[in-house]
């Protein structure tokens, strides 16, 4: 049981420390640190995953959209896109033999990570202004379908692909494509947290809820923080952030 509370604690905070600061999916870092260090099956880490990154990405969303840092229309098209093209990324997928890529999504988060040291996003908010509505949703559409089907074919990666488009596509400037992010995935853990249990059935009482107020805390305090900092700190701490928890997601999938 003690080694559970570490376990699940240690897990939880890194990952909504991840949320709050970078949108990146709990099931990142929750999900191979139950499966590697307490022996969970992998369907049901997920599903602890995904559960933990709803409150946790909500909380972080609420913070992001307080110091106007969210952009929820470009969002709630983006998420209708990414919705669709998940569940057609996942028939593609089973279709096609051998498309298991499990490294994915912590391998970039590690060059993501990497990427933010080496050049900071500082796009500003004037850059979206200057846009039409129709280029937005444009946009917001396509970069959906790109973020859902990658996200449904591959299994992995979607917090982290929505962040790379947001900035490098879309040219959000970092807080807000990171509370964009998250609120996009408030909706689409919840759908696949739900989902999980529905044919899984309950998972572990214990470590869903010890996962869950971990994260929460964590995505709390490092969105308070995040909103507060200035760009160019938030690009080198973001970085070095996701370069850790991408090196430390190596080694314990070098390990499994």
């Amino acid at each position: 049981m003690l080694l559970k509370l570490i376990v699940c604690i240690i897990a939880g905070l890194g990952a909504g420390v991840g949320t709050g600061l970078a949108g990146l999916s709990a099931a990142a870092v929750i999900s191979p640190m139950l499966i590697t260090f307490l022996g969970f099956p992998a369907y049901e880490a997920v599903g602890i995953s995904l559960a933990s990154d709803v409150l946790a990405s909500a909380v972080s969303a609420y913070t992001y959209g307080k110091h106007k840092n969210l952009d929820i229309k470009n969002g709630l098209v983006m998420l209708l896109a990414v919705l669709v093209f998940t569940l057609v990324g996942s028939w593609a997928a089973s279709r096609m033999p051998n498309t298991a890529m499990g490294g994915f999504s912590v391998l970039m988060t590690l060059l993501l990570g990497i990427k933010f040291i080496v050049r900071p996003v500082m796009t500003t908010k004037e850059t979206q202004e200057h846009k039409t509505l129709r280029q937005k949703v444009v946009q917001s559409i396509l970069c959906g379908i790109l973020v859902g089907f990658i996200c449904g074919f591959v299994g992995a990666g979607g917090g982290m692909m929505m962040l790379l488009v947001l900035t490098s596509v879309q040219g959000y400037e970092l807080k807000t494509a990171v509370g964009t992010s998250v609120f996009i995935m408030t909706f689409t853990a919840f759908t696949g947290a739900a989902s999980h249990m529905a044919i899984g059935g309950a998972p572990d009482l214990s470590a869903l809820i010890l996962c869950v107020i971990a994260t929460l805390a964590g995505a709390r305090g490092s969105a308070l923080f995040a909103n507060k900092a200035e760009p160019r700190t938030l690009n080198r701490i973001t970085g070095v952030v996701l370069a850790a928890l991408g090196a430390a997601m190596l080694i314990v999938k070098f390990l499994t």
